[in-house]
């Protein structure tokens, strides 16, 4: 079996537009939310976001192709174009092994919307022609592999929150077992309209609290909810001798993958945590987690209150005593729940983390919840070995992933 390691990062988020800015953000605590700016929220209950600002598709692609590709698409082919031209993968890899993993929890809700109302005032023939490539959730990932013609696999999944850190878990699998030498993996999502809010409000997700400071605060015994955001995470994922064969930078190698389900409720973590316990148990036993190793834990960290209960014991069964010695830090506390772009935010987040010994802050932390009583790394940046990092995402209909990323200096 091959060994799997990161060569590339590109982001698009809320705090920041490309990884430099945007990690620069993380570790100094700051956030993204703001009063929704995109449509008038007046009449809603939920009237803050964390939306993407000064984002720009024209550095990434002509104006004609911006109106073929919903935002969501466009978010995936910046974080794209960032994470390949880090690489320098181009006409380093043979097309037929060269994939493209990168989904969208849900897809092109933004034109669904637009093209819904040319409908119902114009009628059905004035519904565009590019409406259904535009709003599917594979697209992202067919408009990147176009682009750089990877001609090899081609996998795009749709899980919900656990979106991205499935496409990258599944890359890492396929380049394990020889299928790909390089993957351009992550996700995506641009869900921040009327129909999108209204939704998550309606199904009592969101955070109601419309004060920037303290909407999004993770493990908090305040905690009432998640902030939507939105925006794209992708990385590169390449077989090891073939970027050390091409003298790439390598940022890390990927380890350990976790995949699980639940097959409990629609909406809600089963209580007891055993599937994602589980989940975690997997993606360490293929990591080949050592007591001496030193661990960093980027959790789903919603701020929701069912969530953040149940995923603190799920690290409690999987880690055992050890769980209260393990930084955990939840950088949903500044880039709000990005859905299906929030594991491949995270995923480098997490690999920042084992790059630069810093570890972001869960910010707005400052009530203690008896049920959630392990290290968060509360406001203020640490600095501390780690060897290991975990980032774990939780999706709606109880999908379970975990990847770990191992530092080549140990």
């Amino acid at each position: 079996m091959k060994r799997v390691v990161v060569t590339g990062l590109g982001c698009v988020t809320p705090i920041g537009n490309d990884v430099e800015s945007f990690w620069q953000n993380l570790i100094q605590g700051r956030h993204g939310f703001a009063p929704i700016t995109r449509f008038d929220a007046s009449d809603l209950k939920v009237r803050i976001a964390a939306e993407v600002k000064g984002f720009d598709p024209h550095l990434y692609m002509e104006k004609s192709e911006t109106r073929k590709a919903d935002l969501f698409a466009q978010y995936a082919l910046a974080a794209a174009a960032q994470a390949v031209e880090d690489s320098g993968i181009v006409g380093q890899v043979n097309p037929q092994r060269l994939g493209v993993y990168i989904g969208s929890g849900i897809g092109g809700i933004s034109t669904f919307i637009t093209e819904t109302q040319k409908m119902l005032e114009k009628g059905p023939g004035r519904i565009s022609p590019f409406f259904i490539p535009m709003i599917i959730s594979n697209m992202a990932s067919a408009l990147v592999a176009m682009r750089y013609q990877a001609q090899g696999v081609n996998l795009p999944v749709v899980s919900a929150c656990s979106t991205a850190t499935h496409d990258i878990g599944e890359a890492f699998r396929a380049i394990k077992f020889g299928y790909a030498d390089a993957i351009i993996a992550g996700g995506s999502e641009a869900s921040i309209n009327p129909l999108g809010l209204g939704g998550f409000i309606n199904c009592q997700a969101l955070s109601t609290t419309n004060d920037p400071d303290a909407c999004s605060i993770p493990f908090d015994k305040r905690r009432d909810g998640f902030v939507i955001g939105e925006g794209a995470g992708v990385i590169v994922l390449e077989e090891y001798e073939h970027a050390q064969g091409r003298d790439a930078h390598i940022y890390c190698e990927i380890s350990g993958y976790g995949n699980t389900c639940d097959a409990h409720h629609i909406t809600a973590p089963h209580p007891e945590s055993l599937c994602a316990a589980e989940m975690i148990r997997l993606a360490m036993a293929e990591a080949d987690f050592q007591p001496d190793d030193k661990l960093y834990i980027n959790p789903h960290g919603t701020s929701t209150p069912l969530n953040d209960q149940a995923e603190t014991l799920a690290i409690k069964m999987a880690f055992g005593e050890a769980a209260w010695q393990v930084p955990i830090s939840s950088t949903k506390s500044m880039t709000g729940h990005m859905l299906g772009a929030a594991g491949g935010v995270e995923a480098i987040a997490s690999i920042k983390v084992l790059e630069t010994g810093n570890i972001p802050p869960t910010v707005g932390y400052r009530e203690a919840d008896p049920d959630c009583d392990l290290d968060y790394v509360p406001n203020v940046m640490r600095t501390q070995t780690v060897n290991k990092a975990l980032s774990i995402s939780l999706g709606f209909g109880g999908h379970n992933a975990g990847i770990v990323f191992n530092s080549l200096k140990s």
